[in-house]
């Protein structure tokens, strides 16, 4: 009996963060927490620079970034991408640098209820989240909140914030350029720094703009048709 209520009461209060979250934005994210803790720990000072932008206010070439870089099927798959579940399975039995598959859905379910471990309940809960939030929210606001709370930099979270860094500007403003140099900083964003790009990192932007050439959809502030 116990165990059916905490049941109850797991799914119904996170179904109804979410609901929430479809409205409000989320001030902070379990990664922004541990980040300042591990700033606080090694004696620096706490740092944590986010600024909020609609995503009608970012640039197209943007959000045409992170899908090429992050997420090619982003619009098509339903916050779990099999095709690139498969393909990475089949990479890392060669391999021994291991390719991960997870989908931008993923990582805003990732960012907003879980704490950055490797576990496989951490596994089990990334699915049941994402799966929720592609259930609930659309395809624009997980965009919408990804482009807003993904870490890029060191104490730096959201493309508005990289963007006024990095190059002085806004990031409506950002060129397809810039935005596939903040897209190819992700993995790494504390190590990479989109301003004074490395020869790797130019590397990476060169592929990521070689696949926003290829994707249909430019973004859902430029594209009326865009999945919402």
């Amino acid at each position: 009996m116990i165990l059916k209520w905490i049941a109850i009461g797991f799914f119904g209060s996170t179904l109804l963060t979410e609901l929430l979250f479809t409205f409000i934005n989320p001030p902070l994210t379990p990664l922004m927490v541990k980040r300042l803790i591990e700033q606080k720990l090694d004696g620096k000072s706490a740092r944590l620079e986010k600024i909020w932008m609609p995503i009608e206010e970012i640039s197209a070439h943007m959000i045409q970034a992170v899908v090429a870089s992050e997420d090619n099927r982003f619009y098509d798959h339903w916050g779990i991408d099999m095709d690139a579940v498969q393909r990475a399975i089949e990479y890392n039995r060669k391999h021994h640098r291991k390719h991960g598959a997870s989908t931008i859905s993923q990582q805003v379910a990732k960012n907003l209820f879980l704490w950055p471990t490797r576990t496989w309940i951490r596994k089990g809960l990334e699915f049941y989240f994402t799966v929720t939030l592609e259930l609930i929210w659309s395809k624009r606001r997980i965009m919408e909140v990804y482009l807003n709370v993904i870490e890029t930099g060191d104490g730096l979270y959201g493309v508005e914030a990289a963007a006024q860094r990095y190059f002085h500007k806004p990031a409506k403003q950002l060129t397809r350029a810039e935005a596939a140099l903040i897209a190819a900083a992700l993995p790494s964003p504390r190590k990479r720094n989109p301003a004074l790009p490395s020869s790797f990192l130019r590397k990476r932007q060169a592929r990521i703009l070689r696949v926003m050439k290829q994707l249909r959809v430019t973004g859902f502030a430029s594209q009326p048709g865009a999945p919402r």
